[in-house]
């Protein structure tokens, strides 16, 4: 189903379009979540540390190809909400050889330096075998996991986002049958985490494709390659939306190459810590996701009062779900670590950094829904410049002069301490930047120029 935003109630369809994407956020997190369960449980805290590290550095290889994939949620958004199905088509297809292209770059990439990126994070000696054979598999499928992430963001894009649902059920499924399965019965170890991983994704993707062809069957698709004005577009608004997750997840393995300074206790509570962080930001995500569609479409069809209410309605929703889920986190932060692992100076660690953190979240829920917004009129520098001002000016420097001031604790101070000074400055670029004057389009039929 395509869906138009540009009219009817904006809290009743920010409910309804987030909300599958919530169940999808949640679904693919509970995949790793799942993998991370049989992964601690069936091989050690060893196994499980190699995992974490293997997790954190393939997010940061996969995040350029991804923030470019990210992009199609603008461009497709704000060219529903304008109604040319012409450029559709032709973006449709630039992207597809766009993103087949760096994908198999990436792949090569990953498979070549897996090792030399593991020593440079200073991974623990005992973890980089296993953590580069995780890496290695999974560099294997980079394709096949960009492929349908495009496919889940086009159709979110054009309003759909019940049937990307469908395929993260079907995979989610498929990893809580594979994984142990592979790493229990077959002894496959962390081989087998990694191949029940893949295998969910591949049969995601190849699920999505069988729909499509069925749904469209009456439409010819024409791969071509794209001409010199889409690929400006895209790059325009793919390299600083692919540098932005760089930037995050770059932070993101600074931050980790912190915590393995503490030692191996540190790293293991600290990864079933980010576990459980995963699982809180998802409703921020998804409201972050929901904005960002619709206030593209409604930026498209030129009606700026209703993107000023969806950036009021996300705030309002934030507020109250964020809150929630910090409190019951604070409340069980140790049964929820013990999930994951069992050893007593690794629990410690974990809980700390979830009981100190907890009340943060509200403040990066916030940062979601104001870059959304942005996003959506396709200011994506912008908003890589305030990613570089929340990771590298605040959380990197804060968290190690909080770690040097209070030792383990410290982790969790920096990071929660830039979540609401980032805030502000997300705030207050939304209030005043120029990102309403951002023109997307720059030849042929176009959605209106922006104005506020």
């Amino acid at each position: 189903m395509k869906k138009s935003f540009t009219e009817g109630s904006v809290p009743k369809a920010l409910a309804a379009f987030s909300f599958p994407i919530l169940l999808t956020n949640v679904l693919q997190a509970a995949m790793l979540f799942i993998n991370s369960l049989w992964v601690g449980n069936l091989l050690g805290s060893t196994a499980f540390g190699a995992v974490t590290v293997a997790t954190t550095l393939l997010t940061l290889v996969l995040a350029f190809v991804i923030g470019l994939n990210n992009a199609t949620l603008t461009i497709f958004a704000q060219l529903k909400g304008a109604g040319d199905q012409q450029k559709t088509n032709q973006y449709l297809s630039a992207f597809v050889v766009i993103l087949l292209v760096l994908s198999l770059l990436i792949s090569i990439a990953g498979l070549v330096f897996a090792q030399p990126l593991l020593v440079l994070m200073n991974t623990p000696p005992s973890l980089i075998p296993p953590a580069k054979l995780y890496l290695q598999i999974n560099f294997a499928g980079t394709a096949l996991l960009v492929g349908y992430n495009f496919i889940g963001s086009a159709l979110r894009a054009f309003g759909d986002s019940r049937t990307p649902l469908h395929f993260v059920l079907m995979a989610t499924v498929l990893t809580a049958v594979l994984a142990p399965l592979f790493m229990g019965v077959v002894k496959l170890g962390v081989a087998g985490a990694a191949l029940a991983w893949l295998l969910a994704q591949s049969a995601a993707f190849i699920g999505s494709l069988v729909y499509l062809a069925h749904k469209f069957s009456g439409h010819i698709f024409r791969l071509r390659f794209p001409r010199r004005d889409e690929i400006a577009t895209i790059l325009n608004q793919g390299i600083p939306s692919g540098l932005q997750m760089l930037v995050i997840y770059a932070g993101i393995t600074v931050i980790l190459s912190l915590v393995n300074s503490l030692g191996p206790s540190a790293v293991a509570g600290f990864g079933a810590a980010q576990r459980l962080d995963t699982m809180v930001l998802l409703p921020a995500t998804a409201l972050g996701t929901a904005v960002n569609a619709m206030a593209g479409q409604n930026m498209g069809a030129g009606n700026w009062q209703r993107v000023a209410l969806i950036t009021k309605t996300g705030v309002v929703y934030n507020i109250a779900v964020m809150f929630a889920i910090a409190l019951a986190l604070f409340i069980w932060a140790e049964p929820l670590v013990r999930l994951f692992i069992d050893d007593a100076d690794s629990v410690r660690f974990g809980i700390v950094y979830l009981k100190i953190i907890a009340f943060f979240y509200p403040f990066i829920g916030f940062n979601f829904i104001f870059n959304g917004v942005v996003r959506g009129a396709g200011a994506m520098a912008q908003v890589l410049m305030l990613n570089i001002i929340s990771l590298w000016l605040l959380r990197v420097p804060l968290s190690y002069g909080a770690v040097y001031l209070f030792g383990d604790p410290g982790v969790a101070l920096g990071i929660g301490t830039s979540f609401a000074l980032s805030c502000a400055f997300s705030a207050a670029y939304y209030k005043w930047g120029g990102w309403r004057s951002k023109v997307l389009f720059r030849s042929g039929s176009a959605p209106a120029a922006a104005r506020g």
